[in-house]
Formats: structure tokens, C-alpha cells, sequence
């Protein structure tokens, strides 16, 4: 949402050997219970001045798979499980080239707005479906 608003978050350089570590590990804990690395990373990021490509590839997109299988992990590696992680490892390959060729051609500003508003489409749907 800062990211739509033009919202610059800032944290000074003093501060940053205290605030890495408390941002890293609440981002470990929302990933590993979401699936996703965005906040509170990409504001922090963003804070401690990360240019627009650092930090577009430092940050987490969310995965086209569920981050944990719906079958019991004993089970072991299936054909089924193996396609299906093979094809979303490829369609994730191809976005992220079509989304660098997009990012590279478009202004910082431009690209930040689409980013976010598409991080907000992204949550909204994800609330949505939880209610549903």
C-alpha cells in the first residue's frame, strides 16, 4: 500500500544492524506460515535504500504451488507431484523473465505502482478466498 500512496519509508543507517535481524525474523515467521515474503521485508528493504532491481530480486513473489502438499509428506515423491512442481517451476521461470522485460522498459515509479497494486489485488483475492 506505501508503494501506491508514494510512501518512502526510511530507517537510518544507525539503526540497521539492530533492525535486520528483528525485520529478518518476522519475515522468516510470516513466510513460514504464509508461503509469502513480502512483509515486513520489501518496506524494509525499501527503507534501508535498495535500488528497484536489488531489491526486485531480493524480494519473495508468492509460489504458484501450496507450500505444503495436501497428502502426508511420508508418502514420498510422486509423478503426479513431480509434473505439477516441474510445470509451476516453469510457468514461475517464464514470469519472472516476461516481468524483468516489463520492469527493464518501464519507469521506477511506474513499475513500483503495478507491483504494489498488484501485491493488493493479490491479498484481496487471498481474503476472499478465505472467507469462501
Amino acid at each position: 500500500m506505501t508503494g501506491l500512496i508514494a510512501f518512502r519509508p526510511s530507517a537510518p543507517k544507525l539503526w540497521e544492524p539492530i533492525l535486520s535481524p528483528v525485520v529478518g525474523a518476522i519475515t522468516g515467521l510470516t513466510t513460514a506460515a504464509t508461503g509469502v515474503f513480502v512483509i515486513p521485508a520489501v518496506p524494509y528493504l525499501q527503507a534501508i535504500g535498495f535500488e528497484r532491481k536489488s531489491s526486485c530480486k531480493r524480494s519473495g513473489f508468492p509460489s504458484p504451488s501450496r507450500p505444503w502438499p495436501r497428502h502426508s509428506m511420508s508418502s514420498g515423491l510422486q509423478f503426479a507431484m513431480a509434473r505439477d512442481s516441474f510445470v509451476a517451476l516453469v510457468l514461475a521461470c517464464m514470469g519472472m523473465w516476461l516481468g524483468q522485460a516489463i520492469r527493464l522498459r518501464m519507469s521506477s515509479t511506474t513499475f513500483q505502482r503495478w507491483f504494489f497494486a498488484g501485491l493488493l489485488l493479490l491479498g484481496l483475492y487471498l481474503m476472499v478466498q478465505s472467507v469462501v
